[in-house]
């Protein structure tokens, strides 16, 4: 369960990040929501667990997971946007 809220989470910032902020337009919604959604599940599934102890419960939920999950998903829309503002891909 916590995976989907990670990939939710990261889905948001991405449709936020490229309808509301105007975040690289040029790539499309629906990428910055893939891109936010990998970012998100990264985020929470790698980085998390290196930064944070392991929760009392194996499968319950965790706000710091769900931050890092959020910081993995805007550290992958900037990367895309400087790879899009780059290279053009």
């Amino acid at each position: 369960m916590e995976i989907v809220l990670w990939m939710l989470t990261g889905s948001v910032l991405g449709w936020v990040g490229c309808s509301y902020l105007r975040f690289n337009e040029g790539r499309g919604v629906a990428v910055s929501v893939i891109i936010g959604a990998l970012g998100g599940f990264l985020g929470g599934a790698i980085v998390a667990p290196i930064f944070t102890a392991a929760a009392a419960v194996p499968d319950g939920f965790s706000m710091f997971a769900l931050f890092y999950a959020a910081a993995g998903a805007a550290a992958f829309l900037v990367l895309g946007n400087m790879v899009h503002d780059r290279w053009g891909v």
